[in-house]
């Protein structure tokens, strides 16, 4: 029998076929799962939504920065300016690491000796940060993408379950009998494939925009090391 028919044939027997309807007949335990699956998807929407304004948010920063950095402004001025506000991305790793410079100048100007090492430090550390921020909640994503589609098939297994106590205590095997559970169950299955999907792809996604931007600012960190490294030579 087709799925139209079997459709048609749960209508008629009054079964319902309306999502509230598949829920609300549902076993206690297949609604954990369907409430379960509902959450992380929400919550992962919530994620995907927030992740893609963030790194969109960041790339749109590095490019402003990269444009004043490399336009000729004394770093001094920019350093004054940035350092006014808060700042993330790029921009927050040449403060971090004018400021490392301007403490250890100003406090033993005659000792350059470490200066480039500490500067380079302080230049990792706000990386680290920055990538952790960017990637804060991606682990979520990946676990729904990895174990949703395995807790919907554990309502669709409960379901059938479901289906065959109903044929045995009935003693009829008619599609009313039979076709509630298996609703439930296909219904616990999309929603598991309804999680996991969006999840997977958009994980997959964040990562390698994570990597890219994250190489990124290793390239502008070895730059600006070596802009250190002149200033450096040139006061010794």
């Amino acid at each position: 029998m087709s799925p139209v028919d079997i459709i048609s044939s749960v209508a008629a027997n009054g079964g319902g076929v309306s999502i509230l309807s598949l829920f609300l007949q549902a076993g206690p335990v297949v609604k954990l799962v369907i409430v379960g699956l509902l959450l992380a998807s929400i919550w992962s929407w919530a994620i995907i939504i927030e992740k893609t304004f963030a790194f969109r948010s960041a790339r749109r920063a590095s490019d402003s920065f990269e444009q004043l950095f490399w336009s000729g402004q004394s770093l001094e001025e920019l350093y004054a300016v940035l350092a006014r506000g808060q700042t993330h991305s790029m921009a927050a790793l040449f403060v971090a690491a004018m400021r490392e410079w301007r403490r250890s100048v100003e406090s033993s100007p005659k000792v350059l000796r470490g200066i480039q090492l500490r500067v380079e430090k302080v230049m990792d550390v706000t990386i680290s940060r920055e990538m952790d921020r960017l990637e804060r909640r991606l682990l979520f994503l990946a676990t729904v993408g990895a174990t949703a589609p395995f807790i919907g098939l554990f309502g669709t297994v409960w379901g059938i379950m479901t289906s065959f106590q109903a044929i045995a205590l009935s003693k009829n095997t008619s599609l009313a009998v039979v076709a509630p559970g298996i609703a439930e169950a296909l219904f616990a299955t999309a929603l598991g494939l309804l999680a996991a999907i969006p999840s997977v792809i958009f994980y997959n996604k964040f990562s390698t925009d994570a990597a890219r931007h994250g190489a990124r600012l290793e390239g502008f960190a070895d730059e600006f090391a070596a802009i250190i490294s002149r200033q450096i030579d040139a006061r010794s």
